[in-house]
């Protein structure tokens, strides 16, 4: 057992101003256009903030990871890249490929502009592997200045290279999708993995008219003459444009990945959009209706900004695949930056993919579960464990042995009464809102409770990662939050108190578990199993290196007992 530094009083803070970068919440669109910096590179890159185990480039500037798959033995992710700098600009997609989806070797660029129909740039898309035939790229070209969009295919050239280094665009049917009348063709893009049903393959695009998300669905039997439906499959009034998206099965029972084929009474589908406006994205689960190729949502969850979320922090652009290897879906995503472009041009280098997790539906059939990949813990490395600890009110306890500033760590708390629980206000609908409002340093009644990240030796700066319960009138009510107002001293930052709520019945277990991937500037969090999880981009200045810390706290009035704490050392991934 690690050596243990309890701390008896609270320590005052300071709320720093958060500072949005730009609109959009923060995050970075990666659609906006810094023409003279596109092409600035450094000749030497910083390590400072640099992740050790997370997906990223030696350099340079990455976005959405664009069809992910299996083939032949090999993991591929295909990704947006700048090769020239490290903000947005000059995209290519670029291509690294694994045994086991945490190592990488990095390839030359699979797809590049070389064509009158890719001429600007080749965005978004996804990977289809076509049975005898092999694997297929769907992606978005850009035509021309003033951001057409069309939608090609490119295939490998040599099938039996296992890396399917080298990508051809046969001319004779490309482009294979244009926008055609009525569709928005500067927002027309993204095209998703294809699924085969009644002699057809079908894909959907995204797009939008005026305020309303659209995914249009196309049809073709030989996937290269493809046909737009008579309808979308859906739209949503008030979504804007809907980027990325992803639609796939997922089984009604069990934690099993699906085919993007598999239809049925057993499945239930997924209908996630990346969001422009906001730079979230939300999904619903609802029901395929293949006769008429129309998708209806379930009404749990609302159709909108306000929807369910994979993360509710820094988490953007996501795309899934099926594992056939261990019969398991798995979810990449995007987590930009949060500092400035001129920090990013400094660094040399701007964004990650956050650790790829598999998802399945909940028992409840109300959300979808993640979790980090199981090859993960491969990383594991030295590892401290503390079981039976008492958290009472104002109590922080150091935990010493790991390297703190890269380390996976899961802990489980309990409580044995939730009688002091705080009182809800039905008017509190946005969880990031009330996080604000109820930070770790404001005492509550069960909670706040939960780990310090990336803490400096005297909590000059910390990320906390914390539950807080709540009474409303007919249950109780789990926040979790992962508040970066904390995390540096450093102001021109985007320093959000992401948050999401917690769907979890409290009346039959009087206990929360939490898993936090610490890597740097990046703190991934995995709250009640998976059921709400958090992506934080933080840049401390003080808890960097060997001088980050990791703390348990509870600074709620009812004494919480942390059963048991599991934190390793995190050995570093080989990504070149």
């Amino acid at each position: 057992m690690s050596q243990l530094r309890c701390i008896h009083s609270l320590i005052a803070v300071l709320f720093f101003t958060v500072i949005l970068i730009i609109s959009n919440n923060g995050v970075d669109a990666f659609h906006k256009v810094h023409p003279h910096l596109q092409s600035v590179s450094r000749i030497s890159v910083s390590g400072k903030h640099r992740t050790g185990y997370h997906f990223q480039p030696p350099r340079n500037w990455i976005n959405d990871p664009n069809g992910p798959m299996h083939y032949n033995g090999y993991y591929h992710l295909f990704y947006q890249y700048n090769p020239k700098g490290s903000v947005w600009g000059n995209i290519v997609w670029a291509h690294s490929v694994s045994k086991d989806l945490i190592n990488w070797k990095a390839l030359e660029p699979a797809i590049y502009p070389s064509k009158p129909f890719d001429k600007f740039e080749c965005w978004s898309g996804s990977a289809t592997i076509i049975p005898g035939k092999g694997p297929v790229i769907l992606y978005t070209g850009i035509v021309d200045a003033n951001k057409t969009q069309v939608q090609c295919y490119a295939v490998p050239e040599d099938l039996s290279d296992p890396f399917l280094t080298k990508w051809i665009k046969p001319d004779e049917y490309n482009p294979i999708v244009v926008a055609g009348p009525g569709v928005n063709s500067t927002d027309f893009r993204d095209p998703t993995t294809a699924w085969f049903k009644d002699g057809h393959w079908k894909i959907l695009v995204g797009s939008r008219r005026k305020h309303r998300g659209i995914a249009y669905l196309y049809r073709s039997r030989d996937f290269k003459k493809w046909i737009r439906a008579k309808h979308p499959i859906h739209t949503a009034a008030g979504t804007g444009m809907w980027e990325c998206p992803d639609f796939y099965p997922v089984s009604m029972e069990g934690t099993m990945g699906l085919d993007t084929s598999v239809v049925g009474n057993h499945v239930k589908h997924v209908l996630k959009n990346s969001l422009d406006e906001t730079r979230f994205e939300y999904y619903t689960l609802g029901t395929y209706f293949t006769n008429i190729d129309r998708y209806i949502p379930d009404n749990t969850s609302v159709d909108g900004w306000a929807g369910l979320r994979y993360d509710y922090g820094n988490f953007y652009a996501s795309k899934s695949f099926f594992d056939p290897t261990m019969n398991r879906r798995i979810l990449w995503g995007w987590a930009n930056e949060s500092d400035t472009k001129e920090d990013d041009i400094h660094k040399g280098w701007a964004g990650i993919q956050a650790i790829p997790r598999t998802l399945w539906l909940d028992p409840s059939g109300r959300q979808l579960v993640q979790w980090p990949i199981e090859e993960l813990n491969s990383l594991r490395d030295k590892e401290v464990e503390i079981s039976n600890l008492k958290l009472a009110k104002g109590d922080y306890v150091e935990v010493k042995g790991i390297t703190a500033a890269q380390a996976d760590v899961e802990v489980t708390f309990s409580f044995s009464s939730l009688n002091e629980a705080e009182a809800f206000d039905p008017s509190w609908v946005n969880a990031e809102d009330l996080c604000g409002k109820k930070g770790s340093n404001i005492q509550g009644g069960v909670g706040p409770f939960g780990i310090l990240t990336l803490a400096s030796n005297n909590l000059e700066e910390y990320t906390p990662v914390f539950f807080r319960i709540f009474k409303a009138s007919n249950k109780h009510v789990v926040l979790l939050c992962s508040d970066a107002r904390s995390s540096s001293l450093k102001s021109e930052l985007y320093k959000p108190s992401f948050a999401g709520f917690v769907d979890v019945d409290l009346s039959t277990t009087k206990k929360l578990s939490l898993r936090s991937l610490i890597d740097h500037s990046v703190v991934e969090s995995f709250g009640a199993g998976g059921k709400t999880n958090i992506l934080s981009r933080v840049y401390p200045e003080l808890a960097v290196a060997d001088q980050a810390h990791l703390f348990v706290f509870n600074n709620g009035t009812v004494p919480i007992v942390m059963e048991n704490l599991r934190s390793w050392c995190m050995k570093s991934a080989v990504i070149n």
